[in-house]
Formats: structure tokens, C-alpha cells, sequence
């Protein structure tokens, strides 16, 4: 997502030349199906717990970049301001997004009649969807070919399910 489209693959940039960059949206997504998929493995556990560690665990990669982008090798021979805070702040928030579908699916587990281990399934599935989806998304954004938006899908998908297959082969 990061490399310039392949002028041979028929991707473009929008037009006016602004574009959103869904790289956060899909790496806090992979991080929340981590995370769903490294708890489920632990048995029952309470649901409220199981969401603040999704979004608390997001919020910190958040930062995590949000202090990489800012100090990081870019801005090392750079003043900083306000501004810039500012920016690398609402740039990185997307990691954080992105683990609020795979929370609220814990959060609604039981109203759907799932125990613990139903949810977590709920919550690990939710995750690699949006992860797949934001990829997509990304593609399209730049006018990616459908034959790269397929590729980009699945590969997403792949990584995706190398979360599920960990998670399976450790149920407990």
C-alpha cells in the first residue's frame, strides 16, 4: 500500500491528489485479530475485559507510531510543532478505529446468544473482514486495476487467516 501504483497496472492517483491512506485501518485490524485470537486462547473471559484490551491495545501502537512518525529518522534534523502533533496524531488514528468493529462484536456477542468462545469466533471474523475490506478500499482509492484489488484482497485474506489458523490450533 505504502509503493506507488504500477503505471502498467492501470492504477491511478485521484485527480485532485489527495487520497486517504488506509495502512493504519488495516494494520489495527490485524492487530485486533491478533489480539482476539491471542485472548480467545485463554478460555472464558469477561467480555469488558476482552474490550478494553482491544482498544487499549490499539491505543497504544497508536502512540507507538504517532511517537515513531514524530521522532522518527523524517524529523530528526526538523523542529516540531503543534501542528504536526496534530497531524501524526489524526494520521495514526485509524489503528485505533479499527479495533472498535472487533470490540462492539464482543460487546453484542450475547445478544446474539454467544458464549465466550462464539464471540471471540464473532470478534476474529469481524476483524479479518475489515482488514480485507480496508485493503480493498485502499486499492480502489488509488484506482487500482480490479485484478489488484482481488490480489490485495486476498493477500489481507491470507494474513488474515494465519491469525485464525494460530487460533484454532491453540483452542483450548
Amino acid at each position: 500500500m505504502g509503493m506507488a501504483p504500477d503505471p502498467d497496472d492501470g492504477a491511478r492517483l485521484p485527480a485532485d491528489g489527495e487520497h486517504r491512506d488506509y495502512t493504519g485501518a488495516v494494520y489495527g485490524s490485524l492487530l485486533a485479530a491478533s489480539v482476539v485470537a491471542g485472548a480467545g486462547t485463554l478460555g472464558r473471559f469477561p467480555r469488558i475485559e476482552m474490550i478494553i484490551l482491544l482498544v487499549g491495545t490499539g491505543a497504544v501502537f497508536w502512540a507507538a507510531h504517532v511517537y515513531a512518525h514524530l521522532f522518527g529518522a523524517r524529523m530528526v534534523f526538523q523542529t516540531m510543532n503543534m501542528a504536526d502533533v496534530r497531524k501524526a496524531c489524526a494520521e495514526e488514528w485509524p489503528i485505533v478505529k479499527a479495533t472498535v468493529p472487533p470490540a462492539v462484536a464482543v460487546a453484542v456477542g450475547p445478544l446474539l446468544g454467544l458464549e465466550s468462545q462464539g464471540t471471540v469466533w464473532l470478534a476474529l471474523a469481524v476483524a479479518v473482514a475489515g482488514q480485507v475490506g480496508w485493503a480493498a478500499a485502499a486499492a480502489v482509492e488509488i484506482g487500482a486495476s480490479s485484478r489488484m484489488v482481488l490480489v490485495t484482497s486476498v493477500v489481507n485474506l491470507l494474513l488474515g487467516l494465519v491469525i485464525v489458523a494460530l487460533k484454532a490450533a491453540f483452542h483450548h
